[in-house]
């Protein structure tokens, strides 16, 4: 039976590596390449995926998601939504000695739970707590409706449509873009190829050191029926990857000699160098984070909603957006402990090259 090998490229420097590994051992009539598209990627990524299909000859399948019976379902809810619960913040319960005070049944029971601590299981009591202040209404507002609704309109755009769905954008805790946009739309593609008939093997970009949860990452194993994975690059460094990929004469995406430590999206998970750098060089991306800051902010029942970080213990929202709108991050990515020494009054003298993979020397 046919084996087809499907190759994630997302424009960065270890799915190119893996591509080209791909490349060099496989059929290239067996290799599919595809490009999960979030909508939120720097223009420059996009020209380098037609420069990659150029160079090795190949073509690079984009696939996009898209939410727009989710939106048209959210805009059903928010008009329709007559809930009258009220949601309260708690407090534990102490007696007077300073214990706490277990919560019981209607029977007067105490309530137990079980708890697995260093592999072993045992029953921990569940304790009292209190409702504090005045709680808050469920139901969405007659005014947050009409700013919801004004909104919420299927953009065409998958970051954004998934942000307005979700009423705010992901964040570090909660990072569900690259569930919804990369991986659900990937494993989708995949199940198609088995559906008629064929074995996959999908081929990923993956590291060791990159972090922490892929420490233990398997260089192959098996996923389900007729489907397993392949990660090449398991043992690699970074750097190897980018000499590999340089000594095969394969073009590297421009945002590594800009000094961007990973290139695609504009992520929440961007830091202060990489922040910086992208609002000098791509000062209209920053723009249109503001933009899409307002518009999903109209589509959260609380009325805002940040880009890279998330507010929701805040109340003031004036205080929210002076303080953590895209624009004040941006300034704060500039000019906090030298982070950017490049930076000196808001006047930058960024060099050509700032790449931290010794990209600059040809």
């Amino acid at each position: 039976m046919k084996t087809i090998h499907v190759i994630s490229v997302s424009g960065g420097k270890d799915s190119t590596a893996t591509l080209l590994i791909a490349l060099d051992r496989v059929p290239r009539e067996n290799v599919q390449a595809i490009f999960c598209d979030t909508g939120n990627e720097i223009p420059i990524t996009y020209k380098h995926l037609d420069e990659l299909e150029r160079h090795l000859g190949i073509q690079i399948t984009r696939l996009k998601a898209d939410f727009s019976r989710e939106i048209i379902a959210k805009r059903r809810f928010v008009a329709q939504d007559q809930r009258t619960r009220r949601e309260y913040k708690t407090a534990p319960v102490f007696d007077a000695n300073g214990n706490p005070v277990p919560k019981r049944d209607q029977h007067g029971n105490i309530l137990y739970r079980t708890v697995r601590r260093g592999g072993v299981s045992t029953q921990e009591l569940v304790q009292k707590t209190r409702k504090i202040g005045g709680g808050r209404k469920v139901r969405w507002s007659n005014k947050a409706k009409r700013r919801a609704l004004n909104v919420l309109h299927p953009t065409g755009n998958p970051f954004l449509d998934l942000c307005l769905w979700k009423g705010r954008f992901p964040s570090r805790k909660a990072q569900f873009c690259t569930e919804e946009l990369k991986r659900n739309m990937a494993v989708a593609y995949q199940l198609q190829l088995i559906e008629q008939g064929l074995h996959v093997v999908s081929w990923q970009g993956i590291r060791r050191d990159e972090s922490p949860n892929r420490r233990y990452a398997k260089k192959i194993e098996r996923i389900g029926p007729k489907l397993w994975a392949y990660r090449p690059l398991v043992d690699w460094t970074a750097q190897q990857t980018v000499d590999f990929v340089r000594a095969q004469g394969c073009p590297l995406n421009p945002l590594y000699s800009q000094g961007q430590s990973r290139v695609g999206c504009v992520c929440i998970n961007s830091n202060k160098s990489d922040l910086a750098q992208v609002s000098f060089r791509y000062p209209e991306e920053i723009t249109r984070l503001s933009e899409w800051e307002h518009m999903v902010g109209q589509a959260s029942k609380r009325g805002y909603s940040t880009f890279m970080c998330d507010a929701s213990d805040l109340k003031d929202r004036r205080a929210i957006f002076s303080d953590l709108n895209i624009h004040a991050r941006v300034a704060w990515a500039k000019g906090e402990n030298g982070t950017m020494d490049l930076f000196d009054n808001g006047d930058l003298n960024l060099p050509a090259c700032a790449s931290s993979y010794g990209l600059c020397d040809h």
